[in-house]
């Protein structure tokens, strides 16, 4: 299970925000997050919010999609109550958690209810996250005539060894099985990998990246292994039984990514993601970086709507409990002051291909623009052009760059 929620104030028992959040509600794009938080067995190097069958303690995997159409139809209650203008979805992410370890008639059921409350927008993207091994062909076509337009699976690693390390269960031979099932159902395609794990190579990693690009996914994610405090590899490191990552083999990896899935047509649009075309994109992700509005429904899940972000209980159990006593499950919450919101403005931003508009930063980020590019971080002709825009180094020092932007004068 993952560690504590954040500080923050008391959420009300109704839920409804300040007057705040509805300013400038109708210039942003909304979407809803949906958190399935359930798995067959926990990853050691996992920190989300996710529960196995023992650990569920008085909930159950039954009652979920009940529950959170609950809180699906009371998100539209506190959103009108709240003075912030319904507006329909433009994205659905189904994430977790192994969302596809419910029936799919939940998760059409779920979708169901959030096209009833809100709408979705003509070619809403709707998403689902899936082990290859949690899916077969008919979950597959049953979802994409539910409402679906998108699964992501985490594949990880191709590599036996290495999916061990990270207790995945999934046999490599059966991703090439699961992408050609979602392609017969006509759903587009994202492939997740994870890099940096202890006793992976570059070659191992290699291996990877092409048994990827021989599926030719629309979509693929690549992201560092973080080791998290309180996780059962984080434990392994410490008693020295794996080795800890290494931040110059994690960089080498990177760039080999990189090259490989340019070379195969694939055009990076943020730090850790690629895509073969524009359209093909994480629209709900690209709404996180953005500064958008989504509401985050399930146990443990985040919200953010107009510079106010709030949290719901952690527990299945406790979730359960506020949504049958007819309150929020929200238990706690920050609005954000002006300079959160342009620290989180330039972190979020900066990471994505379009970038930061220069004429948007204060004064001071303005003027280390210069150095950045001398130091190869920021690429010169778009700079040039007005907009900052990282490159590959840029991109594996993507904090660097972000704080010589919010603090210039500080240590690089």
């Amino acid at each position: 299970m993952a560690g504590p929620l954040p500080l923050g104030d008391p959420a009300p028992a109704d839920g409804l925000l300040p007057a705040s959040a509805a300013i400038g509600a109708d210039d942003r794009a909304f979407g809803v997050y949906v958190h399935v938080p359930f798995c067959r067995v926990r990853c050691g190097y996992c920190d989300f919010n996710t529960y196995t069958a023992d650990e569920l303690r008085g909930a159950r995997r039954s009652d979920y999609a009940g529950q959170a159409i609950d809180e699906i139809r009371m998100s539209r209650r506190v959103l009108e109550g709240s003075g912030v203008r319904s507006r329909e979805a433009s994205t659905v992410f189904f994430g977790g958690g192994t969302p596809t370890l419910l029936p799919t008639g939940d998760l059409v059921s779920m979708l169901g209810a959030i096209r009833d409350e809100f709408g979705l927008v003509a070619g809403a993207e709707v998403t689902t996250e899936a082990n290859p091994d949690s899916v077969d062909r008919d979950d597959l076509a049953r979802l994409a005539a539910g409402g679906f337009t998108r699964v992501s699976f985490g594949m990880q690693s191709a590599v036996p060894h290495v999916l061990a390390t990270l207790d995945r269960t999934h046999d490599p031979e059966r991703v090439p099985l699961v992408v050609g099932w979602a392609r017969e159902a006509g759903l587009d395609v994202s492939l997740d990998l994870i890099y940096g794990t202890p006793g992976e190579s570059l070659a191992d990693w290699r291996r990877s990246v092409e048994a990827v690009l021989a599926e030719r996914p629309d979509h693929v994610s690549a992201y560092a292994l973080i080791v998290e405090d309180g996780t059962k590899l984080a434990r392994q490191i410490r008693r020295g039984e794996v080795a800890e990552p290494s931040d110059d083999l994690e960089a080498d990896m990177y760039e080999l990514a990189d090259d490989l899935l340019a070379a195969a047509g694939y055009e990076w649009y943020e730090v850790s993601n690629w895509a073969t075309r524009v359209e093909q994109r994480s629209r709900h992700n690209l709404g996180y970086w953005r500064g958008d509005d989504w509401w985050g429904v399930g146990p443990g899940a985040h919200s953010h709507v107009g510079g106010v972000r709030w949290w719901n209980a952690k527990h299945p159990a406790a979730y359960a409990e506020r949504l049958a006593a007819g309150v929020s499950p929200a238990v706690g919450r920050e609005t954000l002051d002006a300079a959160t919101r342009e620290t989180e403005r330039v972190l979020l931003t900066s990471r994505i291909r379009e970038g930061l508009a220069i004429e948007s930063l204060p004064a001071a980020g303005r003027h280390a623009v210069a150095a950045l590019i001398a130091d190869g971080l920021v690429e010169a002709r778009t700079a040039l052009a007005g907009r900052l825009v990282l490159t590959r180094r840029g991109r594996l020092l993507a904090d660097a760059v972000v704080r010589r932007l919010l603090d210039p004068v500080g240590p690089s």
